[in-house]
């Protein structure tokens, strides 16, 4: 049975959503090293989920499986209705417009301006653009980050929380369905952590986006998630709200909120 999505905010019920991400079975190992065991999870429409473990225990993999930077041993991920394992390399390019991806270190072009870096992300997809269109989508995605003063800069030139967030424009310049955030606040001072957690809720509440977001920072799951899941073992050991978890008696869950 497809659970509700509970608002992070009120904590009421909101409908019932569709899934635009389901996992079944993933298996995925690096040779002797099981990473993925039988992992099971679906992510809904307008969520926030939050992928909570140790480091190594297989975060940033199940997302780069989600992606298709790695291929599963076995299973299924349905993204969008199309298993992700199964496509071809333009069938995977299609659907990755669909996909916005932020990675942990930003992975901004040091030898480009800031529109530059923009701009390459749509030169990379099947679409072609007039550049009139291209200048729109850049202002467009630097204003809802707080950055349009910087399209013309280069990434030497900013701090972490504007690279982080011109790192996230560049995320949201094809306006996706789905957003992988890959530890989002990682080296950031708390001040400018809470700031991109503010601007996670914000962009959610704008463009109607699934997350799902990799994080260590359990500011970052209380202050983003709508439901948070512990990968465990390779499994998706136990999945619900953040206060759920928290109220968890068992100790594998308690070690990450003392």
């Amino acid at each position: 049975m497809e659970t509700p999505i509970r608002s992070s905010t009120t904590g009421k019920i909101t409908g019932k959503p569709e899934a635009v991400i389901e996992i079944e079975h993933l298996c995925k190992r690096f040779g002797e090293n099981v990473v993925l065991n039988d992992f099971n999870l679906k992510v809904y429409e307008n969520e926030n989920l939050v992928v909570l473990g140790k480091s190594g225990s297989g975060k940033s993999v199940l997302i780069k499986c989600i992606i298709g930077l790695l291929k599963p041993d076995s299973g299924k991920i349905i993204v969008l209705g199309k298993n992700i394992p199964e496509l071809d390399h333009e069938d995977l390019d299609k659907i990755r417009t669909k996909i916005g991806f932020l990675f942990q270190g930003n992975a901004l072009y040091d030898s480009m301006t800031v529109r530059e870096n923009l701009e390459f992300s749509l030169r990379r997809q099947w679409i072609r653009l007039p550049q009139t269109e291209v200048d729109a989508m850049v202002k467009e995605a630097l204003d809802n980050v707080g950055l349009p003063h910087t399209v013309d800069m280069m990434p030497a030139e900013l701090s972490g929380g504007m690279l982080k967030r011109v790192a996230l424009a560049r995320t949201l310049i094809l306006k996706p369905e789905i957003i992988l955030y890959d530890e989002p606040t990682t080296g950031l001072d708390p001040v400018t952590a809470r700031e991109i957690d503010n601007l996670i809720l914000s962009l959610q509440k704008k463009y109607h986006t699934a997350s799902i977001i990799i994080s260590h920072d359990m500011n970052c799951v209380k202050n983003t998630a709508d439901r948070v899941v512990l990968l465990l073992d390779g499994k998706c050991y136990m999945e619900g709200t953040y206060q759920e978890l928290e109220d968890a008696t068992d100790e594998n869950i308690k070690q990450f909120f003392e």
